[in-house]
């Protein structure tokens, strides 16, 4: 039960406006289905990794259950992910797109992640975290727009301040996720909403005009793009496609593929801490981007995989300063 990316298409919508009052949906009856993988799996861990920060509107979680809003080529759908078993991972979901977020929801959980090829033994550190996360899967979200713009968002800038503007933007221009979800929740606008922001709502919020301006430019280019993306092969047809684009470079276009296709070998490029994390991991000692990139050749193919292990195996280097605080230059 998987979904192909000849379904991504832009979904259809009002133009845009802000819309804070939006009136709670009707909770309707969900549909459901289970997921039974035929690998080991580690539900938060996989599918937590698209949530852009603790606020996100677009994702939550409350006790057991993972809160998904989406806006699908067949509407708005809620969906509630939780592990009812050992190996069983329940799913229920609300709104028009709900067909289609099940459908999807094995890919969401890293049913298209395929191992094969992947040598963990050639680095210590890597064959201990990939044996204690034998559930660690790459996931994807076959919502190509989405991952796109959340990806300039966070471009040169700090994950509070990226993270903050995507929560604005994404509450004041999206639609209320139908759904008796824990907390006031929102999927994403569309394309042609997107493009229609007026630029003092992308002031209001905390973007800079670079990243604006990008988001706009790549909306307009809507049904067309999303049309050779979805006919493209994965891997580098994706990553020439993307940074053809205006404002989308290397490290944008990995961190796009990463979310919406589970990008396996995607290495994000340019980004301020992934370089220094990779080297002091592997090394014990910090590297630049070349340093990275050479240190990783070994698991080409799997160069997002060994990232990943590196992330959830706990090996940090020390902070070396006082964490940034980022200036605010909106007006009051």
């Amino acid at each position: 039960m998987t979904t192909s990316l000849s379904r991504i298409r832009a979904a259809s919508g009002a133009p845009a406006r802000q819309r804070p009052r939006d009136p709670r949906p009707d909770h309707g009856r969900p549909i459901e289905t289970e997921y039974r993988p035929t690998h080991p799996l580690d539900l938060r861990r996989t599918v937590l990794y698209q949530r852009r920060g603790a606020g996100d509107p677009t994702m939550t979680t409350d006790a057991a259950v993972i809160w998904r809003a989406s806006r699908t080529p067949d509407g708005v759908a809620t969906l509630a992910l939780r592990e009812t078993s050992p190996g069983v991972v329940k799913g229920a979901a609300w709104g028009p797109g709900a067909g289609w977020a099940l459908a999807q929801l094995p890919a969401l959980c890293g049913a298209g992640d395929d191992p094969t090829g992947f040598d963990a033994a050639r680095h210590p550190l890597i064959a201990d975290a990939h044996h204690l996360n034998p559930g660690l899967r790459l996931s994807r979200t076959d919502l190509f727009f989405d991952a796109l713009a959340s990806a300039i968002f966070e471009q040169k800038v700090t994950g509070m301040q990226a993270f903050g503007a995507w929560r604005r933007i994404v509450s004041w221009f999206g639609v209320r996720a139908p759904g008796p979800t824990p907390r006031p929740m929102f999927a994403p606008p569309t394309v042609e909403e997107w493009r229609r922001i007026p630029s003092w709502a992308w002031h209001r919020a905390g973007l800079e005009p670079p990243q604006s301006r990008a988001v706009v430019e790549c909306a307009r280019r809507g049904e067309s793009l999303l049309r050779v993306i979805a006919e493209a092969p994965d891997g580098d047809a994706h990553e020439r496609i993307l940074t053809s684009l205006r404002g989308v470079g290397p490290w944008t276009s990995a961190e796009t593929r990463i979310r919406a296709f589970g990008d396996a070998d995607a290495v994000s490029v340019g980004d301020y801490h992934l370089a220094h994390e990779v080297g002091f991991a592997l090394t014990g000692a910090r590297t630049d981007d070349d340093g990275m990139l050479e240190l990783l050749a070994p698991w080409k193919g799997h160069r997002q995989r060994v990232i990943r292990l590196i992330g959830a195996s706990g090996v940090r280097e020390a902070r070396r300063g006082p964490r940034l605080h980022p200036e605010d230059h909106r007006e009051r």
